[in-house]
């Protein structure tokens, strides 16, 4: 009788699938995390994708396969930083915590995000150079902006009905004051240093300043009192 051969039939190990799924999403935030300072230290003009290759853990071949080019990569960089930015803005409790204190957290967090992020602000000076011409192609980007003003424009709804805040409040306009406020303390740091000798990122005046910045929101929200 003729002995059966048992057939080997090769099964994909997940595990092993696992492995260089990770590896792969390891290597592509190296590349953006490389990608993000040199854009925001040259802009799109002067970076160079052998100097990001050279500074990360893989090489140009391997930037041109997850990115497809110069281009494409910066504007991975654009929508991972705005990305981070709304993320951290939506992950404020708004609707558990009353209208004055969401807003002043807002206005804190939003300060800390600029100035732990310095590199965000350096990139967004740089696309106004290139008139927003690559972040128009970031997906996702409007639908997320405008969640956020949603959500803006119903925290200052509440407060005008608790009698917190007055009436007539943009959303926009408030957002873009919060961002203009907290803006001005990364990006003119160095030259209001050498224009006043003073450094706006001394610890004492971060802690100084970023109370300012709420103190100057919150009363331009505050709603206004009738003097008898």
């Amino acid at each position: 009788m003729a002995r059966r051969t048992a057939t080997r039939i090769n099964v994909p190990d997940a595990r092993a699938n696992g492995d260089r799924s990770r590896d792969a999403e390891a290597t592509r935030e190296n590349i953006l995390e490389i990608a993000t300072e040199e854009f925001a230290d040259k802009g799109l003009s002067g970076a160079r994708i052998d100097k990001i290759a050279e500074r990360t853990s893989t090489s140009k071949r391997m930037i041109y396969y997850y990115f497809g080019g110069k281009e494409a990569l910066y504007r991975a960089v654009l929508q991972r930083e705005y990305m981070r930015i709304r993320y951290a803005e939506a992950a404020i409790a708004r609707d558990r915590l009353a209208p004055e204190r969401a807003v002043a957290e807002i206005v804190r967090q939003s300060f800390d995000s600029h100035m732990e992020r310095p590199t965000f602000i350096r990139l967004v000076m740089n696309e106004n150079i290139h008139r927003a011409e690559h972040l128009k192609h970031v997906p996702g980007l409007r639908r997320l902006n405008k969640a956020m003003i949603s959500s803006l424009d119903e925290l200052l709804s509440r407060g005008m009905k608790e009698g917190v805040f007055r009436a007539g409040i943009d959303a926009l306009d408030l957002h873009t004051n919060i961002t203009a406020l907290c803006f001005y303390t990364v990006s003119n740091r160095y030259t209001f240093r050498e224009g006043f000798a003073r450094d706006m990122w001394a610890r004492r005046e971060v802690k100084k300043r970023r109370e300012q910045v709420v103190d100057v929101i919150m009363r331009w929200c505050a709603a206004r009192t009738v003097k008898s």
